[in-house]
């Protein structure tokens, strides 16, 4: 067995490492099912959010607010998760079985660890929704829901760690095969559970939110099983002695996925005083905004798998001492981010009446609207391209462990410029909801451009 795993554990043999055109495949081997995979996530989201929508408006407006609520606290354990990846991709690259296995391990320790505290906040919803100023029905709907959704974030965060670690050995493809199998069942268990169909309870929102619990729970109960006893993830011993935990490598991947967290946080809080802005200018700019950032939303999986993608080729070129190949991974990976989300940003550009289009219909109330979305999805072309280009040079330097600039970046890129700039746009130029858009364009380009030459800096150290 010690062979197979040290064959698994090296680079390919053959395998022309130093060849562009060869990280470029690579790259996009790893970054396609990682963007399916995501794009899985969007579809469940989606399919409850249109199920919920049979029990009304008032359901559909508590289910916003609870996944706030939700997605604030499973943010940070996001971020912490995330960390999983550069860990074992750099052990992959140093041939270090080991640490692969201890990497996964610690992922699975923290993600169990921190959902217990993280359940709090979801589960005492409706008291911070009235505190926000929420109105107490839409609140006691919305706590409805999470205390079905709760339940699962440690199983959540669990299959993100496992996911982590198949992408960090190559083989990513399980958890999206995974999460397309996920995604009618997700369906069908939560029209029954809603609606009591099949001799189960009608439990309305609070069974959405145990249907997408039971979902969480199964999904990570599939992947671990692949891990524990399909090869090549065998060959790891994934579940080996799990109960030892490597309190050295646990205080590491929290230094490393800790930054991560903030740094998603800031952004969510960003996207978030957003909406709040939009709502002090006017009603027609609160939906046109919604509509583009969900078009932001999907575009976004794209230069998302391939963030994620740098993230493992960088880490498999650190790992094995190669400066020139983290270099070449992080151009590859920038290259091909920026090819795909320009090609997808001139698609949205030409068809941008035709989305506003698809949301608001074609009456002539729905005209205004339609032309505001269609006006900051044009604005919002070169935030597409700058956000792409942030998310794929964060990817690129967790690979190499350096997380804490990429908060201090977050912190000025976001809260330092976009917002004060967005504000001033908006409201003492006159600009409105363009401003905002623009704001963020603005901030996210600067944020993009400190990560690019933070990772200029880091691979020149290296080649030193």
């Amino acid at each position: 067995m010690l062979d197979t795993v040290e064959h698994h554990a090296q680079p390919q043999a053959g395998v022309p490492q130093n060849h562009l055109a060869q990280e470029f495949v690579e790259t996009l081997r790893l970054a396609v099912p990682l963007m399916l995979t995501q794009l899985g996530q969007i579809a469940m989201i989606t399919t409850d959010l249109a199920l919920i929508g049979r029990l009304g408006e008032g359901a559909v407006a508590a289910a916003a607010l609870a996944h706030t609520v939700y997605f604030v606290s499973f943010t940070f354990g996001l971020g912490l998760m995330s960390a999983v990846s550069p860990l074992a991709a750099q052990a992959f690259g140093a041939g270090d079985v080991r640490r692969i296995r201890h990497s996964l391990r610690v992922g699975l320790w923290v993600a169990l660890l921190i959902s217990l505290p993280m359940m709090a906040s979801p589960l005492y919803g409706e008291q911070i929704l009235i505190a926000l100023g929420q109105l107490p029905q839409s609140a006691a709907l919305a706590q409805r829901y999470l205390n079905g959704l709760a339940w699962g974030i440690a199983p959540a965060l669990g299959f993100i760690a496992l996911r982590s670690m198949m992408s960090a050995v190559n083989r990513p493809q399980a958890p999206l095969w995974i999460t397309v199998a996920a995604i009618p069942v997700n369906a069908a268990l939560v029209y029954a559970l809603i609606h009591g169909l099949f001799g189960l309870p009608e439990l309305g929102l609070f069974g959405a939110g145990l249907a997408t619990t039971i979902v969480n729970l199964g999904t990570f109960l599939a992947t671990l099983a692949i891990a524990a006893w399909r090869k090549p993830f065998v060959d790891y011993r994934p579940l080996a002695h799990l109960w030892r935990i490597d309190w050295p490598l646990m205080r590491q991947l929290i230094a490393v996925g800790a930054p991560i967290s903030f740094s998603l946080l800031l952004e969510y809080g960003l996207f978030s005083s957003a909406a709040l802005l939009m709502g002090l200018i006017s009603t027609t700019a609160i939906a046109a905004h919604q509509i583009a950032l969900q078009v932001t939303a999907v575009l976004f999986m794209v230069p998302l798998g391939i963030g994620m993608a740098a993230t493992v080729r960088v880490g498999h070129a650190f790992g094995r001492g190669d400066p020139a190949a983290v270099k070449r991974a992080g151009l590859a990976a920038a290259v091909l981010g920026i090819t795909l989300v320009s090609a997808l940003t001139l698609a949205i550009i030409l068809g941008r009446y035709e989305l506003g289009r698809l949301f608001f219909g074609k009456g002539e109330a729905s005209a205004p609207t339609v032309a505001l979305t269609a006006m900051l999805l044009l604005v919002g072309a070169t935030f597409f391209i700058a956000d792409g280009l942030q998310t794929i040079m964060g990817g690129a330097l967790r690979g190499l462990n350096d997380t804490r600039m990429t908060l201090l970046f977050a912190a000025i890129g976001y809260w330092g410029i976009s917002f004060p700039v967005a504000w001033i746009l908006a409201f003492h130029t006159g600009l409105g909801a363009v401003g905002i858009w623009v704001g963020f364009s603005v901030g996210t380009f600067v944020y993009a451009g400190l990560l690019i030459l933070r990772f200029r800096m880091l691979t020149r150290k290296l080649a030193a």
